[in-house]
């Protein structure tokens, strides 16, 4: 975006900044070029949006079907839906069509699907029906979210009070790809901090260890990402893995994945750690099978090694397989996507992730002279990933959406039958507490009513180091906290 979207949106008879905003990046993606604004009125009840884009004026208005609550935290409620949906009527008459979600602005649908799927006893042709007339959702975007919701009504059943997952983060890659916002370090940059990360790691895994024994968890998934935790040394994770095999009781754990998400990580020696560390699910992250455009994205490696690293994978350890591909990329076109998906499906991974191209801040994308594609363009390879998967038997059972999504797009994780990440559901759907180890790391604790109680390790590996005292002070509040509640 080239302003700061808030300069650029004026409010009357309201305060509701945030959910003008959240609407805005939601239908409009783009919004925030020169000349773009947004004036969010409310008045007795009534709201309006007046949008300006291109230089052209578009409006859009909502009001309530019926009194407002009175009591104060649901009228406030009420009135910021009418907010976003005077915005989203007014994104249609810009847009000339409706978003891809509708009039939808969170970021896990699944979680509002579950909710309607409860009071209707799980009857999802129902549910369905409600999303596509309360948000205008197209009928396979409804289906896949009611059935994402499905999927987490059925692993909450089945998890119990103490259950939790765990996550590990290993902040380093071999290079750092051009749309990749997260903490992650090209170990050609930063060499010198991986063998005090892999230390601090292991401390902080014994810390966390004792904290989960205390507090009586039970771990059913392990889910190591990044960064690509393969860039390790087989000898680190094989260090690493037996530090978190020590000091967790892993005995309940039903899955435990590991991403090995760039092919130029892979090899042999590797793998065999991580099957004897207890892997046995993994990933590798092709984006794309288009040589182009694998260069124009910074990922140092070929589609040959792709294939190669599968079959290395496939070979060594049987292990299941993640493979996700980002629609959107720059560069790419439509028939390139389909191609890619295509060659993906041919090799039969279990799951296949469909992610779309987000511009995010700290991203080197955004600083990049590459052609962007259009959301139309983005719109026909999600649209094709939506009838493809299904006709090749795999089934969508997670999504969630981000912010500044190409064409407002989101992403679907699609399993084979039995082979659905019980992970990315529970984390996703936010089902249970959340450990996490390694620099970024977010814990958290779901409590009753949907609150949740969150701590976060320091960001960068350089912080991370000298913070273990920290991080486990925090943790320790944060499960103390949780139990005052209980």
């Amino acid at each position: 975006m080239a302003a700061n979207m808030d300069s650029l949106i004026r409010l009357r008879g309201h305060d509701y900044r945030y959910a003008a905003h959240q609407a805005l990046i939601s239908y409009l993606p783009d919004f925030g070029e020169e000349g773009d604004a947004l004036l969010s009125s409310l008045e007795e009840g009534r709201a309006e949006a007046r949008l300006t884009l291109g230089g052209k004026e578009y409006t859009g208005e909502a009001v309530p079907d019926g009194p407002l609550p009175e009591e104060e935290l649901l009228r406030k409620r009420a009135e910021q839906r009418l907010i976003r949906l005077s915005v989203f009527r007014a994104a249609v008459s810009a847009l000339g069509r409706t978003p891809p979600w509708g009039s939808f602005t969170g970021v896990r649908p699944g979680k509002l699907a579950a909710r309607h799927l409860e009071e209707t006893g799980r009857d999802l042709e129902e549910t369905v029906s409600w999303l596509r007339a309360e948000y205008s959702l197209t009928p396979v975007r409804a289906r896949i979210c009611a059935q994402a919701g499905l999927e987490g009504l059925e692993v909450r059943d089945e998890l119990g009070e103490k259950d939790a997952i765990l996550y590990v983060g290993i902040p380093f890659c071999p290079s750092r790809c051009a749309y990749c916002s997260f903490v992650s370090h090209s170990v050609e940059k930063s060499l010198k901090l991986v063998e005090p990360y892999v230390e601090a790691l292991g401390g902080e895994m014994e810390s966390a260890g004792r904290l989960a024994r205390e507090a009586g968890l039970r771990v059913r998934a392990v889910y190591w990402g990044g960064g690509t935790p393969t860039t390790l040394s087989a000898e680190d994770l094989r260090r690493l893995m037996g530090t978190l095999r020590e000091s967790f009781d892993l005995s309940a754990c039903l899955e435990y994945t590991v991403e090995a998400g760039r092919p130029d990580t892979v090899t042999r020696e590797k793998l065999l750690a991580l099957r004897e560390g207890g892997a046995g699910r993994i990933s590798i992250n092709p984006q794309t099978m288009d040589d182009r455009v694998l260069a124009a994205i910074g990922r140092r490696h070929t589609v040959r090694e792709i294939y190669e690293a599968y079959a290395l994978a496939r070979k060594t350890g049987d292990f299941e397989i993640n493979m996700d591909l980002i629609a959107g990329l720059p560069t790419d076109s439509a028939s390139g996507f389909r191609r890619s998906l295509r060659e993906v499906i041919a090799l039969g991974p279990e799951n296949i992730t469909v992610h779309t191209l987000t511009r995010k801040r700290g991203a080197d994308l955004r600083e990049m002279p590459l052609q962007s594609l259009s959301g139309e363009e983005v719109g026909e390879m999600m649209d094709f990933a939506l009838s493809a998967l299904p006709g090749a038997k795999w089934a969508p059972y997670y999504l969630y959406r981000q912010k500044y999504a190409v064409g407002g797009y989101g992403n679907v994780g699609w399993a084979k039958e039995g082979k659905k990440c019980l992970y990315n559901i529970a984390m996703m759907e936010e089902l249970c507490p959340v450990l996490s180890l390694g620099a970024g790391g977010a814990t958290k604790i779901p409590l009753p009513g949907g609150k949740i109680l969150r701590c976060f390790n320091k960001k960068y590996p350089y912080e991370y180091i000298g913070s273990l005292r920290e991080a486990e002070k925090e943790k320790r509040d944060l499960f103390r906290e949780a139990k005052a509640v209980e």
